[in-house]
């Protein structure tokens, strides 16, 4: 168990009592608050597994808004804690409502520390298991991921990843296209990583972000003395890829001044140094990427006709984040997890609202946009839950997009279950028991839905 897993907090005002609890669950970490303000801070500090949380707190000792009050406060901080409320004799109303509002369970005083140990044990097991249970969904997700680094279970993203693994022992050069953000570069590294050529360099340049002017020698290298500056002889990333893969990024960019000078190598497999006068054998492995229509700039003259053919040797098309069904919600759970980690946060989650609206909205900056609003939304949200409004998104960011009729009815109704049943396990990360709540459905029922519909656990 990791160390919060232990951590119990005792919320009690009576300071015997609190000793009483305290001596009574010496095998936990126990911490202990005396008021909403303390116990909040507490489970900040300590984010303990289990919480016994008086009703009545200061500064209403008599009734129950205070405590019912912590209650909220704590869920909305760490949902995944178990309260359990400990109410006097005439408490049973408000005890319903706070099972009503989250808690765990109730315990009536006056307090027998056997049954309260029980309990809070059995509170303990579950927060265990259900701790384990995400555990083992992110790793099956990992196991499951098509390509090292790559998450997806949409099917225009399988090929594309079934293709990689394809070609990367090949040494084709291949052309990744796509828009902005879709991941280029993450299928470029997989197709070295999959390749003979995995153990030497994986060398990248972005041909749109370096000046015409300083690109040639960036590619190519130079000689000493070869222009002003030239104060030594420098390789240039051709030469330094020796052995492993060159990764052209944003090739659509390429000045026409370059693209014979690139199509030469591409088909002698030689370079020359700016100011050299000697050819220089270089056994590299090429990988271009594009966001633009390179047939489109063909045409316009903007780009050689051979050096297409050339660079397309094979074509992987990447798909945007809006036409792959699924990924969207898959991906935002694993930056979720990702960036609570990094910035030191208690692991958040995603609320339906927000994950209703990820799966609607258009994301047009792909998944880098998709990554940018989820760390964002970890690093200013005030709570465990991230919402709609962390995210940035509205409801009038949705897509539009018409859903093709079926007119067959059982197709239709086949069709929904199983959208319904995917959309359910995805949302909730793979937990079986709060997709059938959220569903209607017993855990069986659903087994056997998921048997039908061939829906596995990634």
């Amino acid at each position: 168990m990791s160390p919060s897993s232990k951590t119990l907090l005792i919320v009690e005002d009576d300071p015997g009592l609190q000793s009483q609890l305290r001596w009574c669950f010496d095998s936990f970490e126990v911490v202990t608050a005396g008021d909403r303000e303390n116990a909040l801070a507490q489970v900040r500090d300590h984010e303990p597994a289990v919480v016994t949380l008086d009703l009545g707190l200061p500064p209403d000792p008599g009734g129950a808004s205070e405590g019912l009050a912590t209650l909220r406060d704590i869920l909305v901080i760490a949902p995944g804690t178990k309260v359990i409320m400990v109410t006097g004799n005439d408490d049973r109303e408000n005890a319903v409502r706070a099972i009503g509002l989250g808690a765990y369970d109730f315990y009536q005083k006056p307090i027998d520390p056997e049954i309260l140990s029980l309990i809070v044990n059995r509170a303990f097991s579950l927060h265990s298991l259900e701790e384990e249970n995400r555990q083992l969904v992110a790793a099956q997700q990992q196991k499951n991921s098509p390509l090292q680094g790559i998450l997806a279970s949409s099917p225009q993203m399988l090929k594309a990843c079934s293709t990689v693994e394809k070609v990367a022992p090949t040494n084709v050069t291949v052309l990744i296209l796509g828009e902005s953000g879709t991941g280029k570069e993450l299928l470029a590294r997989a197709l070295h990583d999959l390749s003979p050529r995995a153990m030497q360099r994986f060398v990248a340049i972005n041909c749109a972000a370096i000046p015409e002017a300083l690109l040639e020698s960036e590619l190519f290298g130079y000689e000493k003395g070869a222009f002003t500056g030239a104060t030594k002889q420098t390789k240039g990333k051709v030469e330094y890829a020796e052995g492993g893969t060159l990764f052209l990024d944003e090739v659509g960019d390429l000045p026409m001044s370059l693209q014979a000078k690139l199509l030469r190598f591409l088909q002698e497999r030689v370079i020359e140094r700016i100011g050299g006068r000697g050819e220089i054998a270089v056994d590299v492995r090429v990988v271009c990427a594009t966001h633009q229509d390179v047939p489109a700039l063909v045409r316009a003259g903007k780009f050689r006709e051979d050096l297409y053919y050339r660079i397309s040797e094979l074509t992987i098309i990447i798909p945007p984040l809006r036409e792959r069904e699924g990924d969207a919600v898959l991906l935002a759970h694993a930056f979720v997890d990702k960036f609570s980690r990094q910035q030191g946060k208690p692991r958040r989650i995603l609320s339906k609202e927000a994950l209703a609206a990820i799966e609607v909205y258009h994301w047009p900056g792909n998944i880098r946009e998709l990554e940018n609003r989820v760390k964002r939304a970890v690093i200013m949200s005030e709570s465990a839950q991230i919402g709609v409004e962390d995210l940035e998104l509205a409801p009038s960011f949705a897509s539009n997009k018409e859903e093709p009729t079926i007119l067959n009815l059982r197709e239709a109704r086949d069709n929904a279950e199983r959208q319904a049943l995917q959309r359910a396990l995805r949302w909730f990360d793979g937990n079986v028991s709060h997709a059938a709540e959220v569903l209607g459905v017993s855990r069986p029922t659903l087994y056997d839905l998921m048997n039908k519909y061939q829906i596995k656990l990634k």
